[in-house]
């Protein structure tokens, strides 16, 4: 007698028949359960049927995946998965076009079942494909039905991307590369091209060989938004797989062609906003492109580099007008050098080199600090004997705070660490500048030497002074300005007062320091705002949110949406398209149960994130999040695509779970309602009637003599 845990209740259609429900006993085998279904039908062969999902994505059921069937899960008999590859590798080589292309059209779509694509790899239909793409000679609908067959196959990881061969390589880039041709076909070559990119390192210098990457930018310029961001994908897969001296010539290639210019201004600028998938690829050329100067700021100054030396004393000469040095003794020439590097603000002034010596930011620092004196020299001089001249211990020491605020930027522009593989925070003005840090350096140190002033600081104030511009350019970049002197103009306008300001405000929703009366109202008035916030979470998960799967082969990730039912039971979840804005729950194939849930897990504790320990960034980590169910032995993974959606989904399952909301965003928005109603408590309204009803608006006056005429003035 089978427990009541291995039975599960279902329901299996049949084209031309009535459905099936059963009870079905999971330490059965499935191929008793075929057969049963089928005798029940009366059909003949069982060995030639299977099961598989009917709704959403139509996997077929093994004996591997059967336990993630559930109750009330609707079921479809059809064709084996062997036999419907036998049938689909005839079909690919009949004569008659029309049943080629619906063969070809079918295999595109059930090519995405691990199952079937085993069946049909088994047959070498892989390899029937590539002679299909190889002859090129059918029409572009056939053409693309088999890319997209091939792409879905090749996508289990079944048969190695290094097995191709170089006539196949040839054919599809010269899809990429030509000029008229079906956009269809274009957009799943260049998803081939990238897959092979990133999954064979080999296969990196045949592609980079074979296209041209005059036409790759192309299509990057057309209006076609999912031609553009595949030709962007496949751009990004190079650049991120090359060796340093690959990635200096591409972008050395890159910034001949304006494709900087072009992203901000056709992309960027002209559209105000770019798609999620875009917005990854921006942040990751932006990233991988800063991340070029990574060596410079991992190396310390060289005191035996003659080119290093030279540097160091060309910001000294640039500074002072000295005499010729030629004729000094060695004593006087070196007491001199000593003399103008302390005025240069360095902390070992007989020995310079040695400032230079941590890392990071390493050699950055000296070459930020060269930029600057030789772009702006005027602006150097003013600010090196501005405060070389100063007698009142509020000197701004010039090197010291350079070094610093290279590093600061260095930080927050996060050179150095690889790009995210759900990261899309990339910064508008980083495609307005050739040398971003360089520029960014030139105007923030004019920044520290203003907001230095305005704080009246000392040498003993120095942190306090560089926490402050981090906070200047931290808050000024969040902004996302788009062009370099709006982002000179908005961190200029963010003085000294203004962060007091900001500080000060902020600081008032915080503030615990209140007369008891109050604190004793505060007390009150919570729990009614937390049950407010957390109705606000559930409302949040009714409506659902898209996420992204991530997946190590491609960078093409499957999203797929969740959603909490409207009676808070059942949490509803399956895979969707790109655009899709919010399927029904009907949509949405997979469920579970909110009664089945029963642990909330978060950042490195979640399965996924342990199954990838060491590969992840600390930015995955802290978006990632696990609901365990039934006996802890499945879990639902997830991968937030900002901070705040991980606070809202992690805030809404601890409400499901009856545990207490625990996330910094519930914490604010606590404080902010807290305080906004503690203020409306304590307005001062005795003796002052408050209206049930809005007051009337008044009558228009009967003249108007009372207002000022301008013209008047003018006159």
């Amino acid at each position: 007698m089978p427990q009541q845990k291995d039975i599960v209740k279902i329901a299996i259609q049949m084209p031309g028949a009535y459905p099936q429900l059963i009870q079905l006993d999971q330490k059965k085998p499935l191929t008793s359960v075929i057969k049963e279904v089928c005798d029940g039908w009366n059909l003949a062969g069982p060995e030639n049927y299977a099961l598989q999902y009917a709704d959403g994505v139509q996997t077929y059921i093994t004996e591997s995946n059967r336990l993630d069937i559930k109750n009330g899960s609707i079921l479809r008999l059809t064709k084996a998965p062997g036999r419907c590859a036998e049938d689909l590798y005839k079909g690919i080589q009949s004569s008659d076009s029309g049943v080629r292309c619906d063969s070809l059209k079918q295999l595109a779509s059930v090519s995405t079942d691990i199952t079937f694509a085993q069946e049909f790899i088994s047959r070498d239909g892989h390899t029937l494909l590539v002679q299909i793409v190889e002859a090129g000679n059918d029409s572009p609908m056939i053409l693309t039905h088999t890319l997209t067959g091939f792409m879905e196959l090749m996508d289990h990881g079944i048969v190695s991307w290094e097995n191709l061969s170089t006539v196949f390589i040839k054919k599809i880039a010269s899809f990429v590369n030509a000029k008229v041709l079906d956009a269809s076909i274009q957009q799943v070559s260049l998803a081939i091209l990238e897959s092979m990119v990133l999954n064979s390192s080999s296969l990196f210098q045949q592609v980079k060989q074979e296209v041209t990457l005059e036409r790759l930018i192309s299509h990057l310029q057309v209006s076609n938004q999912q031609l553009q961001t595949k030709a962007m994908a496949l751009l990004m897969a190079l650049l991120q797989t090359a060796g340093e001296q690959d990635k200096q010539e591409l972008f050395g290639f890159l910034e001949k062609k304006n494709l900087r210019q072009y992203i901000h201004k056709n992309i960027i600028h002209s559209s105000g906003s770019v798609g999620d998938e875009m917005a990854h690829y921006l942040y990751v050329l932006q990233s991988v492109r800063l991340n070029l100067l990574e060596p410079r700021m991992r190396m310390p100054l060289d005191s035996f580099n003659q080119e290093q030396r030279d540097a160091l004393h060309g910001l000294r000469q640039a500074a002072f007008e000295t005499e010729s040095e030629s004729g000094l003794s060695h004593e006087r020439r070196r007491s001199l050098c000593a003399k103008e590097f302390k005025k240069l603000g360095f902390s070992n002034n007989s020995n310079p080199g040695q400032d230079l010596s941590r890392t990071p930011p390493g050699l950055l620092a000296l070459d930020t600090m060269s930029y600057f004196a030789s772009r702006y020299p005027d602006a150097y001089s003013r600010f090196v004997l501005e405060n070389s001249s100063r007698e009142d211990k509020h000197e701004c020491p010039f090197a010291r705070s350079s070094i610093q605020l290279t590093l600061i930027l260095c930080e927050i522009l996060r050179i150095g660490e690889p790009p995210s593989e759900t990261g899309s925070d990339y910064h508008p003005i980083f495609f307005s500048q050739d040398r971003l840090l360089e520029e960014l350096f030139c105007i923030c140190i004019q920044l520290l030497n203003k907001t230095w002033k305005e704080m009246r600081a000392t040498q003993e104030d120095f942190d306090k002074v560089m926490q402050v511009v981090r906070e200047q350019i931290t808050r000024t970049l969040s902004s996302k300005p788009t062009s370099l002197e709006l982002f000179k103009n908005k961190v200029n306008a963010l003085n000294y007062s203004e962060i007091l300001k900001l500080r000060q405000t902020e600081r008032l929703h915080q503030e615990e320091t209140l007369a008891p009366p109050v604190l004793e109202l505060k007390e009150r008035l919570k729990p009614e705002l937390l049950e407010l916030i957390r109705q606000q979470r559930l409302n949040r998960l009714c409506h659902g949110t898209l996420f992204r799967k991530i997946s190590s082969r491609r960078r093409q990730d499957k999203l797929w949406y969740c959603r909490l039912s409207p009676n808070h039971k059942v949490l509803h979840y399956g895979d969707v398209e790109e655009e899709t804005e919010m399927p029904s729950i009907e949509a949405l194939q997979d469920k579970i149960p909110v009664a089945d849930i029963k642990t909330l897990l978060t950042g490195k504790d979640c399965p996924h994130m342990k199954e990838n320990k060491g590969k992840q960034t600390k930015e995955v980590l802290d978006l990632a999040f696990s609901i365990t169910y039934d006996v802890e032995e499945y879990s639902l993974n997830f991968v937030a695509s900002s901070r705040t959606d991980f606070c809202l989904w992690t805030d809404g399952l601890n409400v499901l779970l009856g545990r207490e909301m625990s996330s910094e965003c519930m914490r604010s928005e606590l404080e902010i309602l807290l305080s906004m109603e503690i203020k409306l408590r304590l307005l001062d309204l005795e003796n002052v009637p408050i209206p049930d009803n809005a007051p009337p608006i008044p009558k228009p006056p009967s003249n108007f003599n009372f207002c000022y005429d301008f013209s008047q003035a003018e006159q």
